[in-house]
């Protein structure tokens, strides 16, 4: 946690210390100590379809998660052994995971958008012996189990189906008394799939301590969290570690109310409304949210919501979306950065340090963060390189599942690297640049997109647009810009040409997209990010002389 009451990122830096036990239980941490001390303690406003919430305290969801904590023991299932949870944002969704970590299982995160593909190789990879889900996702298990050998149970929350149990019904039959595992802080936990932009996604395999090791990271990004008043809410899924240690257990760790809804698709203005109806005081938002929050119009003034946080974090905000949130919500957004293995290592704080543009903050306090050479040493200020954290880091996760020798190429010796390539000033302030594999060079300049697109965006006609290199024989490789339109607006040659002037002119002349292309959506992981390397592969084909 950091300090109490800091007055400068200085003084938060200077007077931080981690404090991890060596027993810690995230399940008794985000939970139990609350039900014991304060049972009535609101946790959880679930939104349902219709836009009613419906409240749960500390105590209900303890009762709840023990019982199901009791099921899974009864069925089998023991303490490291892997258990799948394929649920939106839900009560039942925090019910697992709390039941996980309450009896020493390893939860597994899943999306609901996942395929049945995508889920037999998470569930096989991992060797998942249960899985928490609803009908639509049993319906997904039902294609594949029989090349599931390791899994053996399944349980749904909307009734049996599929050769599923009903969970419910289930859980009525057990004890509301579950003794916690014993466990120590760095025991097996959680394991998150990464969002897979390139190759087969790893399971990156996080500890009970990885919960404390969040702390000081959502705690900084939310303008020092916790205050009188705090309420969170996220689009972002549950199954992202941004839904997951970003929102709903830090959260839960201080004892402030989470807001939990699922959209059947997200639309920006269900968004203001939730953030109006229900008193949300601090939101994590996805760029992607933001960009398609920015398309209404005036919504200050068509809402009436009171913010005291906005964080951000996944892919680089820009100055165009930093300015429209000032507009917009009165505040400064802090951008955050992190990643599955390593998160909330660096972030901005509007309360705490300037805010400086082109900047995605400064390392969070706690977290030892510098910008690397191929040989591990530190880089000068200026210099760019690879961002990598300094372990130990109680953040910092264990391993990948399975995959030793990914673990091994994740580490130049101490420093666990990102994949990240940017640069740090002299005031420690990180200055992104992009993946390692989306930097493009060009005519010996190295460029990463995020500038560039930032820029495109400031276009009124441009409602989204992602950035990659493309092969040239004259210059290595040359920008091509991606481009979703707003509606009602026609790419054509005349728009084409207008946005290569507007980078031109507001960047430089290298940098200007010497290719346009217009398309309805861009591909995207389920976290939001942009899927450069099928976007390349699309652009290739394009080239290659096929229709857009």
């Amino acid at each position: 946690m950091l300090p109490s009451s800091p007055s400068s990122y200085e003084d938060a830096c200077e007077r931080f210390q981690w404090n991890i036990p060596q027993r810690y239980n995230i399940g008794h941490d985000a939970c139990g100590k609350w039900a014991e001390a304060d049972p009535g303690r609101l946790a959880l406003v679930h939104v349902d379809a219709m836009g009613k919430g419906h409240e749960y305290t500390f105590g209900a969801v303890h009762e709840a998660s023990n019982r199901l904590g009791r099921l899974l023991l009864s069925l089998g299932v023991e303490p490291g052994d892997r258990v799948g949870i394929l649920l939106p944002q839900a009560p039942e969704t925090a019910f697992a995971h709390i039941a996980c970590y309450k009896t020493g299982c390893i939860a597994i995160p899943l999306f609901t958008l996942f395929g049945a593909e995508a889920l037999q190789f998470r569930l096989g990879d991992s060797g998942a012996r249960a899985v928490i889900t609803n009908a639509e996702g049993a319906a997904k298990l039902a294609q594949i189990r029989d090349a599931l050998p390791a899994l053996q149970t399944v349980l749904t929350i909307d009734g049996a189906r599929h050769g599923t149990l009903d969970m419910h019904a289930e859980m009525a039959k057990q004890s509301d008394d579950l003794p916690i595992a014993d466990t120590h802080a760095d025991d097996p936990a959680i394991i998150i799939y990464t969002s897979g932009t390139t190759g087969q996604p790893k399971g990156a395999l996080h500890a009970q301590r990885v919960l404390l090791g969040h702390l000081p990271g959502v705690e900084i990004s939310h303008n020092v969290l916790p205050q009188e008043g705090d309420r969170l809410w996220t689009p972002a899924d549950w199954a992202w570690i941004g839904g997951l240690l970003d929102v709903l257990l830090p959260a839960w760790h201080h004892g402030i109310p989470v807001v939990a809804h699922r959209f059947q698709k997200f639309t920006p203005e269900a968004a203001f409304q939730l953030l109006q109806d229900f008193g949300v005081r601090n939101t994590f938002l996805p760029p992607t949210a933001l960009k398609m929050m920015r398309t209404v119009h005036q919504p200050e003034n068509r809402w009436r919501y009171s913010l005291r946080s906005v964080a951000s974090g996944g892919e680089t905000l820009g100055v165009e979306l930093l300015e429209w949130g000032r507009r917009t919500f009165g505040l400064t957004i802090n951008e955050f950065y992190g990643q599955t293995e390593c998160n909330m290592t660096v972030s901005a704080c509007a309360d705490l340090m300037p805010v400086r543009p082109g900047a995605i903050g400064r390392p969070v306090p706690g977290h030892d963060v510098a910008v690397v050479g191929e040989d591990g040493q530190v880089k000068a200020a200026g210099d760019s390189g690879h961002i990598a954290v300094r372990g130990p880091d109680p953040v910092m996760f264990l391993r990948y599942w399975n995959n030793e020798k990914a673990t091994q190429a994740k580490f130049i010796g101490e420093w666990l690297i990102t994949g990240d390539t940017g640069h740090m000033d002299e005031d420690g302030y990180v200055h992104f640049l992009g993946r390692s594999d989306d930097v493009i060079t060009s005519a010996g300049y190295r460029i990463g997109p995020g500038e560039i697109e930032d820029c495109i965006l400031q276009h009124p006609a441009v409602k989204m647009v992602a950035v990659v290199g493309a092969p040239d024989a004259q210059r290595t490789e040359v920008v091509v810009a991606v481009v979703v339109l707003q509606d009602g607006q026609e790419g054509n040659e005349a728009l084409r040409t207008a946005l290569q002037e507007h980078v031109k002119h507001r960047l430089a002349a290298h940098e200007y997209p010497r290719e346009v292309y217009f398309v309805d959506e861009l591909p995207m992981t389920t976290t939001g990010k942009v899927i450069r390397r099928q976007l390349r592969d699309e652009v290739t084909r394009w080239r290659a002389g096929a229709q857009i």
